[in-house]
């Protein structure tokens, strides 16, 4: 299946090149650009595609506020947003208000590609071990506690057990191993923690475990 991409960079060679990239690969197509953060969310909105590729800065609307009302708006597109190593502390707001992943701007065109499926199947975080480091130390500067998401008591022990997991960036395949279970049932634990606390990928259920204090950076 064609996964469609709308880009949102306020260069437009940059714009380019990424689409570019993209396309070079055959199940990708690149629906849409759009230079500001404004103009993405119209294009996520009227496009229809399965992943914006999203840079941070960029004038009238930026990427964070841009990501946060596609979200809102409940537009189904996932949000992949593009950083950098100086941009460390908009990645943990930028999954907070929820973005699906992220990948840093000197990432290959492979990673790139790979970053869009990844983002566009919903199934794990990019770069997991990048991701907990971010998430752990931006959480760290922030107050947790059980009581900040009280909607976690509504899982049972299993699904925050499976929840945690996920958090420290464990595939389904990984945590069926872990407890000893069928990926199946993994599956199912899975989609009822994102029914139960109203989230619809693992980037947001690894923001709701550290916010939480389910999991502790470490």
């Amino acid at each position: 299946m064609t996964i469609r991409v709308v880009l949102a960079d306020d260069q437009a060679l940059i714009r380019d090149g990424i689409a570019a990239l993209l396309q070079s690969d055959p199940d990708i197509e690149v629906v849409g650009q759009a230079e500001d953060g404004k103009q993405a969310v119209t294009l996520a909105g009227s496009l229809t595609p399965d992943v914006v590729v999203m840079d941070i800065r960029m004038p009238i609307m930026d990427g964070l506020q841009a990501t946060a009302q596609i979200v809102s708006r409940g537009i189904p597109a996932r949000v992949l947003v593009l950083t950098t190593f100086d941009e460390d502390e908009y990645v943990y707001e930028a999954l907070a208000v929820g973005a699906s992943g992220f990948l840093l701007k000197d990432a290959s065109a492979g990673e790139l590609i790979h970053a869009v499926r990844v983002v566009a199947s919903g199934d794990a975080l990019l770069a997991p071990s990048v991701t907990r480091r971010l998430i752990s130390e931006f959480t760290r500067r922030r107050p947790v506690g059980l009581t900040t998401v009280p909607r976690l008591a509504a899982l049972t022990a299993r699904e925050r057990e499976v929840l945690s997991l996920i958090a420290r960036g464990l595939s389904n395949a990984e945590i069926a191993t872990e407890l000893v279970v069928a990926e199946q049932t993994v599956k199912t634990h899975v989609g009822r923690i994102f029914t139960k606390l109203a989230i619809r990928d693992r980037a947001q259920a690894v923001v709701v475990a550290y916010e939480s204090g389910l999991v502790r950076p470490t």
